[in-house]
């Protein structure tokens, strides 16, 4: 049966909701246990944080249809029509500048998570790559992981104005289609057909991911 007008219906699936706030969670206790000094909490939520990106770059592929980065990476031209106004259309998932910013973030968190696999601040803590390369390369690294948080900064406060944008101005409140899944029917296209991959397969991908994190880890200390 076709979904009437006014039904919500299921356009993110779970692990790609779970993934959203598990990131969220991870950034916060990231910076609060540097903030703190509780460097070993720190490098384990770092490595958790790791573990989570590689997950989303696989699920980019391997994913539900909302949330494979064809369905919502888009040409410059498309994104600066949809940020001009001109694009009218409505987006199961991300929008075009939306698909831009899930772009950028996911990069400087990688480059974060990265840099601080071989930081060290020469006393009492070292990234578990750290003596893999020159201490002056190691130094180099974490001033750039310092950096680096400075910018995942400046575009979470990009991205929760523009998400505050969209609910106080537009109505359109993208916080809890995260939260629940579901969107408004008419934000599907008719004959669009949203396939989603058994959250199996995402356990699986997940696993995978803190494997090869594990392993760096393993490599690091040995």
């Amino acid at each position: 049966m076709a979904p009437k007008r006014g039904d919500r219906i299921l356009v993110w699936d779970s692990p790609t909701r779970l993934f959203h706030w598990s990131v969220v969670a991870l950034v916060f206790v990231s910076w609060l246990s540097a903030d703190r000094g509780y460097m070993t909490v720190h490098l384990w939520s770092g490595l958790a944080l790791l573990s989570l990106l590689l997950f989303r770059l696989a699920w980019g592929f391997f994913g539900s249809t909302t949330a494979r980065f064809s369905n919502f990476l888009h040409t410059p031209p498309r994104i600066l029509n949809y940020l001009r106004g001109k694009d009218k259309l409505f987006y199961a998932g991300h929008n075009p500048a939306g698909g831009l910013m899930v772009l950028m973030l996911i990069g400087v968190l990688l480059a974060q998570a990265v840099t601080g696999l071989f930081s060290t601040d020469s006393l009492r803590f070292s990234g578990p790559l750290a003596l893999l390369v020159s201490e002056d390369l190691s130094l180099r690294l974490t001033s750039l992981h310092g950096a680096v948080f400075n910018l995942i900064l400046a575009l979470v406060w990009l991205h929760v104005v523009a998400v505050g944008f969209y609910l106080l101005v537009k109505g359109d409140n993208l916080i809890r289609p995260m939260i629940t899944g579901r969107k408004p029917a008419s934000y599907v296209s008719e004959g669009q057909r949203l396939v989603f991959t058994h959250p199996f397969i995402a356990l699986l991908v997940l696993a995978a991911a803190v494997t090869l994190v594990a392993g760096i880890l393993f490599w690091g200390t040995t």
